[in-house]
């Protein structure tokens, strides 16, 4: 088996190798900016811990694993202009480095280098592949629809909420551990039960990054605390206090939420006043706890030993147990 940090080597090195300098360069110098800009490869590694739980040759593994990669950061391209955001992973993004047409057109090159990464599949599992990733593809968009959606309404309900950070995130983790699987040689019923470990680990992990957001050390978090309670966004912590708030605490944030001109550190200071009142800390720490679970005992039903399922189990643990 190989080891979580042997399968991110193997990924960057890929990457690294892959010659995307072509003309016309203003087109690929874009694409290949933000796939040296690093991250942390989950997507990729998924598949090739996925396949190599039931190979032991990940070789073939590689060019669907990239492709995957490639979709992530063609979904973050689009995402940065949606979200006017000026910076990813510590660099301009690519929409402030060039401009929004040139980020627009890249993206879309990237969506389809992405399924050329697909094309060379030797597997008998092929199709149910390629149905899986289109599948997945689509409802990434319709997730990012919904958070589009969710910024004019005041009326999100927590099961809307989940079900757009479902498609917006958990999807594209779950689906790498299928196609991974598949790949693998795996039978449909593990392929299917790992897909739904991912499922529910992606949303634990954006709940997570939820509850990071407002009781985060921002050191270690590597952003300021409090994005989200600014931009009013509507986390699963807003929802639930509005949900559980009486009169007096739902005024307070109504009034927060609505107001045009505010100093930043007040009103972050006074909306997390209102969650420690209501006990919103102790709910999300719960759902989180609860979904980790719904994971795991998904993952202890696949038919392979367990010492198979290690690395794929610490990997879950980084990624829901970050430091708060």
């Amino acid at each position: 088996m190989y080891a979580l940090t042997e399968l991110q080597e193997i990924i960057n090195k890929r990457i690294s190798e892959e010659n995307l300098g072509r003309e016309p360069y203003a087109l690929y110098d874009p694409i290949k900016y933000t796939l040296d800009s690093g991250g942390k490869r989950i997507r990729p590694v998924l598949v090739l811990m996925a396949c190599n739980m039931f190979s032991e040759q990940v070789d073939h593994a590689i060019k669907p694993a990239i492709g995957l990669e490639i979709f992530h950061n063609f979904t973050l391209l689009h995402d940065d202009i949606m979200d006017h955001a000026d910076i990813r992973r510590g660099k301009p993004t690519v929409h402030k480095k060039w401009d929004e047409n040139t980020a627009i057109l890249s993206g879309d090159a990237m969506f389809i280098k992405a399924y050329e990464y697909f094309l060379d599949i030797d597997s008998p599992n092929f199709r149910e592949i390629l149905k899986v990733f289109n599948n997945t593809a689509l409802e990434v968009c319709e997730g990012q629809q919904y958070d589009m959606e969710f910024e004019q309404r005041t009326n999100v309900t927590e099961q809307e909420y989940l079900r757009m950070i479902e498609l917006k995130t958990s999807v594209l983790l779950a689906a790498a551990l299928k196609i991974g699987a598949l790949l693998g040689g795996a039978k449909s019923k593990d392929a299917d039960l790992l897909y739904e470990f991912g499922r529910n680990i992606g949303l634990a992990f954006q709940l997570q990054d939820d509850y990071l957001d407002v009781y985060g050390d921002t050191e270690v978090f590597g952003k300021q605390i409090g994005g989200d309670i600014v931009a009013n966004k509507k986390t699963f912590m807003l929802i639930k206090a509005l949900q559980l708030a009486d009169n007096n605490n739902k005024n307070k944030l109504e009034k927060l939420i609505h107001l045009e001109k505010f100093d930043r550190e007040t009103k972050v200071s006074k909306v997390t006043q209102v969650y420690n009142d209501l006990n919103i800390k102790e709910l999300v720490v719960a759902e989180i706890s609860k979904l980790n679970k719904n994971a795991h005992d998904y993952l202890d039903k696949v038919s392979v030993p367990d010492q198979k399922k290690e690395e794929l189990k610490a990997l879950s643990v980084k990624l829901i147990q970050r430091v708060n």
